[in-house]
């Protein structure tokens, strides 16, 4: 069964930094572009960082632009999501995703998220910033 297991959350100070991993299997990252969202308590689930799985392209939400840093691992295979200069506002549980559609990054279909057969999501990891 495909799995997505993300771990690196925890609590953290204003200012610090926080690398998020999301382990897959049985899954290629070669046929899946990887994503993280995140969902804050009574908002909705956003995209916050996508990785295209051909040519490794990454795409950003404008409120982690230049902080927030994603890329992949097709060897172990794994997805990362560094995360410097954290705000309150960044407090989230956070989820990693795959998704094989093409046009998924380049299409902006990483900023909202999508269910379906052959997407896959983790059980999320907490990051609190205070």
């Amino acid at each position: 069964d495909v799995q997505l297991v993300e771990s690196g959350g925890g609590s953290v100070q204003v200012g610090g930094s926080l690398t998020l991993s999301c382990a897959a299997s049985a899954i290629s990252l070669d046929e899946y572009n990887a994503a993280w969202f995140r969902q804050a308590p009574g908002k909705e689930r956003e995209g916050v960082a996508a990785i295209q799985t051909r040519g490794g392209t990454t795409y950003y939400a404008d409120s982690v632009k230049g902080r927030f840093t994603i890329w992949h691992d097709k060897s172990e295979p794994a997805a990362y999501l560094q995360m410097n200069s954290l705000k309150p506002e960044d407090t989230a549980m956070y989820y990693c995703a795959a998704d094989p559609t093409r046009s998924y990054c380049a299409g902006g279909y990483w900023r909202q998220p999508v269910m379906g057969p052959n997407k896959y999501w983790g059980q999320g990891t907490q990051v609190t910033v205070s």
